[in-house]
């Protein structure tokens, strides 16, 4: 079976633990710095913040920018569901507006008439590693005077007209083990606010700026230096992997004719986490599982848009958004991760094609 994820272990993550444990200095440490340096120069921001899961950086992101109980926060419904219940965490309402059929992105065409006095924010996720249209985004984003906060969690390294994944609001990343680079379990926010990345830091650790003195109500969403030292040798693999992932989808679009093969919108790199196709004249579910049977392993991401999960939908009621519904009916994420081999891709390129 070629699977649709294998992450890498390699020496430097096997040393960087070790002395780790080998210091007796666990949590919140030096590495755990070292990785925030080494990332806020990856997305080229002031700062990046380090804490437990991308979840729990959607979650204080949120809570940094003042999203409280009856805030609304527009959003995408085809997405992880981490993204939506971050919003409910605080108290706020997602609003789902639905996506462009072609990058599976935010469309921005209908951000603004969901725009209601209780939106306080825009959450745009950049999913499968394409960055969304952020130039309309920012746009409304200014005329409404609404705080951007990036759910990047499958996009580091991604650009849109050479600007970095994350630099364009408060971006939130996660480092979960099947993600382009990992630290097993873990997430960053990145910022150029100073306020901002201070909330964060304080937010994190149980509302600390002075050991034992909190001045606010905080978390303990730290991440540990053992997960920064295994975060801190992928981020030195980071442009290798993408430029694998890249080679990869290259191939498998040039070579795959018989579905439609995932678009890259002009002006964007897209980092490929996932390489989506979309299964329009067949059963999706027995297209996967014709080539599972075959040997190539697949996903579905995500076949429940947020919207149609049960806790949500008692929430925002029936809502009906055609595209995102169309599309859940219809990808398959096939494997692009850097660790496949020639071989691999013509197989998986030959069993799409028998579809």
């Amino acid at each position: 079976m070629i699977p649709i994820s294998k992450p890498f272990i390699g020496e430097e993550e096997k040393t960087g633990v070790l002395a780790v444990l080998e210091s007796g200095m666990l949590a919140q440490g030096k590495k755990v710095a070292a990785l925030e340096a080494a990332f806020a120069a990856v997305c080229e921001t002031k700062h990046a913040v380090a804490t437990s899961s991308g979840t729990t950086a959607l979650h204080l992101a949120l809570l940094a920018h003042g999203i409280g109980a009856g805030d609304e926060v527009i959003t995408t419904p085809f997405t992880f569901i981490a993204t939506a219940s971050s919003i409910l965490f605080t108290g706020a309402k997602p609003v789902f507006v639905d996506v462009d059929a072609d990058t599976f992105n935010l469309n921005p065409a209908l951000i603004e008439q969901a725009i209601t006095p209780r939106t306080k924010a825009i959450l745009p996720v950049h999913l499968y590693g394409q960055i969304c249209d952020m130039d309309a985004i920012q746009k409304i984003a200014e005329k409404h005077g609404l705080a951007i906060i990036e759910d990047a969690a499958q996009a580091v390294g991604a650009t849109r007209h050479g600007k970095k994944a994350g630099s364009f609001g408060t971006g939130c990343f996660s480092l979960y083990a099947t993600k382009n680079i990992m630290s097993a379990e873990g997430g960053i926010i990145t910022t150029d606010d100073d306020a901002i990345a201070e909330t964060l830091r304080m937010l994190r650790n149980h509302g600390m700026k002075r050991r034992y003195y909190h001045d606010m109500l905080g978390y303990n969403f730290r991440m540990t230096d053992l997960h920064a030292a295994i975060g801190l040798a992928q981020v030195n693999r980071l442009d290798n992997f993408t430029a694998k992932r890249r080679a990869n989808a290259e191939y498998l679009s040039a070579h795959i004719k018989s579905v439609i093969t995932p678009t890259v919108m002009a002006g964007n790199a897209h980092v490929w986490h996932q390489y989506t196709i979309r299964v329009t004249h067949t059963d999706r579910d027995a297209a996967a599982k014709q080539l599972n049977d075959a040997g190539i392993g697949t996903g579905i991401f995500y076949p429940v848009p947020a919207h149609r999960q049960g806790f949500i939908r008692e929430i925002v009621g029936d809502v009906r958004l055609p595209v995102t519904e169309t599309l859940a009916a219809e990808v398959i994420s096939l494997p692009v991760h850097p660790r496949l081999t020639p071989a691999d891709l013509e197989k998986i390129a030959a069993e799409v094609n028998k579809l």
